[in-house]
């Protein structure tokens, strides 16, 4: 599965795991080598071991360099992909919603390498879905917005029902369009959180970061809300 960690990726996963016709043996996430984080979304890698760590999936990050190409992380997730049906891999999970293009894409991409690509979630009223995700115990944190669609001031606030009801009208409730990236630390699917503390938030080539930690035991769970430019 092609796992980012996020708020749409987990609802899939827990999708996946509950149909008896998959069992999810890897997950695959871009990480940026230079940062050390997930691409795009900015979490600190040590935070995405912990995570597969928990579900108990095995994890496979795949370096991408900043500010590459998508030519470049083509050849990348390609490589990855061969290994994986090298390895009797034959589908490949997404968390997609509704963007047909992206859909497109992914499905073209993997034919290329003999694989079929897999969407648990796709279709699926995004209202709706938001609110299943909270309604079912996930907890998540926003870690990126896209200041051409949102304010700072939703970077670090949890995913929850005051977080969909400040959303512009225009927004979609599960980011689908890119206005903003999660980091989910606990949930149905995770047999024990994933402790984690807000840290600062950075404006960075027009979006806001949420900087998350690895949370102590009695950190409290925010740190600090300054929003540095």
């Amino acid at each position: 599965m092609c796992f980012s960690g996020g708020k749409d990726s987990c609802p899939a996963l827990r999708a996946l795991q509950r149909d008896g016709e998959y069992r999810v043996r890897t997950l695959i996430t871009t990480v940026t080598d230079a940062y050390d984080r997930v691409s795009m979304h900015g979490v600190r890698r040590s935070l995405l071991r912990e995570q597969a760590a928990s579900l108990g999936i095995g994890l496979v990050e795949v370096a991408v360099p900043p500010k590459s190409s998508n030519e470049v992380y083509e050849r990348a997730m390609g490589r990855e992909f061969d290994r994986q049906h090298a390895a009797g891999i034959r589908r490949v999970a997404f968390g997609d919603i509704f963007l047909e293009d992206l859909r497109e894409y992914r499905e073209c991409q993997l034919a290329q390498r003999g694989l079929e690509a897999v969407f648990p979630i796709w279709g699926q009223p995004t209202d709706r879905l938001a609110r299943s995700f909270i309604d079912d115990g996930f907890e998540a944190v926003t870690v990126c917005v896209s200041l051409s669609m949102l304010s700072a001031s939703f970077a670090g606030r949890g995913f929850d029902e005051a977080f969909l009801a400040d959303l512009p009208p225009d927004a979609d409730p599960c980011g689908e369009n890119g206005e903003f990236h999660t980091f989910v630390s606990a949930g149905p699917i995770f047999p024990g959180a994933v402790p984690v503390a807000r840290g600062e938030v950075v404006e960075r080539d027009g979006f806001a970061f949420c900087d998350l930690v690895a949370a102590g035991p009695g950190q409290p769970s925010h740190t600090s809300s300054k929003t540095r430019r």
